[in-house]
């Protein structure tokens, strides 16, 4: 089973953290699954940019980009050329390496 490295994240991830994957699973569901609450806004329908990523390493083995989720990205806080929406990104049978950007587009998100 693949296996997820999420990277330090300061409000959804402290300590970084590692975790398996199914295949077939989408990035965001499995850091959902993990207890890491990632920003999902649209409940993961590809609507709008929260569940932003960086895959720092197995990119290349992720399912591609339609044009409804590049049209997105194009909004997303911190865009990267290896940046994905975790809702749409299918993890395959590589291992991946995971970075939540510091911030994301949020509206509906106050922060005190």
């Amino acid at each position: 089973m693949p296996v997820i490295k999420i990277l330090p994240h300061p409000e959804y991830c402290p300590n970084g953290a590692q975790i398996d994957a199914p295949g077939g699973t989408s990035i965001c569901e499995a850091l959902l699954d993990n207890g890491i609450e990632i920003e999902h806004a649209c409940d993961m329908s590809c609507a709008c940019t929260t569940c932003h990523v960086i895959v720092r390493e197995g990119f290349s083995s992720l399912n591609e980009m339609d044009e409804s989720e590049e049209d997105l990205l194009d909004r997303a806080w911190g865009l990267e050329p290896d940046s994905r929406l975790s809702c749409q990104a299918i993890v395959a049978q590589k291992d991946l390496v995971v970075e939540i950007p510091k911030y994301s587009i949020n509206h509906a998100k106050e922060k005190h």
